[in-house]
């Protein structure tokens, strides 16, 4: 091996290779058995480019094009090197190619996607109540990538349906194209050069809020673990003292204080580790890519005979991003309200019939939809004895919320809940307590940025539409395929 400053006393660069004919015959027929013959020759290899030297500032090329084969670090020793390529150089002749160079490299493949979704935690992990908008359980934060501080919900997903396994997701129009900055107009995804409009998972301030909390949470750990020091040297002094029956109760509490403040200490490993990993992983736009818009109509308001809204906008998900984490449709009923307190709104009236049971792991599966006549006759009593309809939907501003739904407008829970939605909500997906899909949050009026009253667009009325636009075989549940293809068919 060279050796000295002055060995490489010429510096190259790389360059594509184009007019070649290993590059007509590669993809289909020559690449696939260099691969083969690699795999059968025992190499490690991580990457096979095709790729030509030139020098630095004189654009001269420095000997012919090469195979480039890059192999796992120390795996490949100088004769067996010499011995695949040659092996290399056999194939390349049987295509008649015989003016390519065969070079190893030691070589790392590391994939530059973002990483994928987690999936919800148990109530017993110390991140269960801020990874939620790291999961694909409905309530996404979104925003379009060409406009990241403008950001709302994911509604819901469908399957695109007939013999594919992609999965879509419908949003409102309002997030993904600002009124201000595009004429309302349809917009189809075609296979042209021009590039993708994509998506994020989370908006620049929704991320920064989301590491934020993270940090909040940390302090409040570390606060406990002062108090739990504190409450460990006042324990072990008792214990040390000489009345058994004070030493046997100050025993058992010092075990207690000892487990929480493990815990605490634990937790604070447990998130340190998960807000580093977050800002590497998804601080960039490009690592919070979640896919591309496919298709959007203009928004037309009171469409149709019934008059309803019609904004909507439907996403093609990268499916290696959630893959692994999806569930379906489910929402995720958090921990803002406690799992007693959330039950007992559910049944505003003592003589109502129990029916909604909240799941043990806080995801609440959709299935059917409420359909107009059930929205204007219920079936559920509230504490006044008048008909009602509770109504859930977690979203991306205010999180989990329950509501009185009057048909297609929805009313806070009461005069001590606050509003149901707010700015940034646009988008999330109403369900009954039953998982029965409602509607879609269009819109609100008050006074404030909050809304005393919420509009919403019905599941019923918007399905047919999105099946009319494009996707003729859609539905709302879906099952991820085992593909890792980003965009396909």
């Amino acid at each position: 091996m060279p050796t000295g400053p002055k060995a490489y006393h010429q510096l190259k660069e790389l360059c594509p290779v184009f007019s070649h004919k290993l590059n007509v015959i590669w993809t289909t027929d020559l690449g696939p058995k260099v691969c083969q013959l690699l795999d059968f020759q025992g190499v490690l290899w991580t990457s096979i480019d095709v790729v030509c030297f030139i020098k630095v500032g004189e654009g001269e090329a420095v000997g012919p094009v090469v195979l480039w084969i890059g192999v796992t670090v120390e795996s490949l020793l100088g004769e067996d090197a010499h011995t695949s390529a040659n092996g290399c150089l056999d194939l390349l002749k049987e295509f008649s190619i015989t003016d390519i160079e065969v070079e190893f490299r030691e070589s790392i493949y590391t994939p530059l996607a973002s990483p994928n979704l987690f999936e919800p935690t148990s109530d017993l992990d110390p991140d269960v109540d801020i990874c939620g908008p790291l999961t694909p359980a409905l309530g996404l934060s979104i925003a379009a990538q060409a406009t990241p501080h403008t950001e709302g919900t994911g509604s819901i997903y469908l399957a695109k349906g007939s013999e594919s396994k992609k999965v879509l997701l419908i949003t409102t129009r309002h997030i993904l194209f600002q009124p201000n900055n595009r004429p309302n107009i349809d917009y189809a995804c075609t296979n042209t050069s021009a590039p993708p409009r994509n998506v994020l998972l989370l908006s620049t301030k929704a991320f920064n809020n989301f590491l934020d909390s993270i940090k909040i949470r940390i302090g409040r750990h570390g606060i406990m673990v002062e108090h739990h020091e504190q409450q460990i040297e006042k324990l072990q002094v008792r214990v040390a003292g000489e009345d058994n029956e004070k030493i046997e109760n100050a025993t058992k509490q010092l075990e207690k204080a000892q487990w929480l403040l493990d815990d605490a200490r634990e937790a604070i490993q447990t998130l340190e580790e998960f807000y580093n990993e977050s800002k590497k992983k998804w601080s960039k736009l490009s690592q919070r890519v979640l896919g591309h818009i496919t298709s959007s109509p203009p928004i037309t308001p009171s469409a149709g005979i019934k008059g309803f809204t019609k904004d909507y906008t439907i996403v093609k998900l990268d499916s290696s991003k959630i893959k692994d984490a999806f569930k379906g449709n489910v929402v995720n009923l958090g921990t803002k309200i406690p799992e007693d307190k959330f039950t007992l709104k559910m049944y505003p009236c003592i003589d109502t019939t129990l029916s909604f049971k909240y799941p043990d792991d806080r995801l609440l599966p959709l299935r059917d939809l409420i359909l107009e006549d059930f929205m204007c006759k219920p079936d559920m009593l509230d504490h006044d004895g008048e008909s009602c309809l509770l109504v859930i939907k977690n979203s991306n501003a205010t999180g989990v919320t329950i509501g009185h739904t009057t048909k297609w407008a929805i009313l806070p829970y009461n005069n001590k809940s606050g509003a149901f939605s707010a700015c940034g909500d646009l988008g999330s997906i109403i369900t009954d307590g039953l998982g029965h899909i409602g509607s879609i949050l269009t819109s609100g009026a008050g006074k404030t940025v909050s809304s005393d009253i919420t509009y919403t667009t019905p599941f019923f009325w918007l399905l047919p539409c999105i099946k009319q636009n494009r996707f003729p075989h859609a539905h709302p549940y879906p099952v991820m395929a085992s593909c890792t293809n980003n965009y396909g068919q």
